[in-house]
């Protein structure tokens, strides 16, 4: 992430529109401008912010776009680091 970025780890539905409507609120977007901008309703945008688990991956990219967000997808690995040491080949065996 870079230095003027912030982050927040979302594990919930819910999670989701706490974080959409800050975010669009601080973005300065009433919920019926945000939804101009995705072709719905202002009120479907409030249905997301109050109950986002009934929302499509291709409307949440939509949203995120218009309010300059985005997706990351971490992986948490399962193992610890020393483990995966173990089973790295040598140089020269690609």
């Amino acid at each position: 992430m870079k230095p003027n970025e912030t982050g927040f780890i979302l594990q919930t539905p819910m999670q989701f529109g706490l974080y959409l409507r800050s975010l669009r609120r601080t973005r300065g977007l009433t919920q019926r401008e945000l939804g101009l901008r995705i072709g719905v309703t202002g009120a479907r945008i409030s249905e997301i912010e109050n109950d986002s688990g009934g929302v499509g991956l291709t409307q949440i990219l939509k949203i995120l776009h218009i309010l300059k967000a985005r997706v990351v997808i971490q992986i948490q690995d399962e193992k610890p680091a020393h483990h995966l040491r173990k089973h790295t080949m040598p140089a020269g065996e690609w």
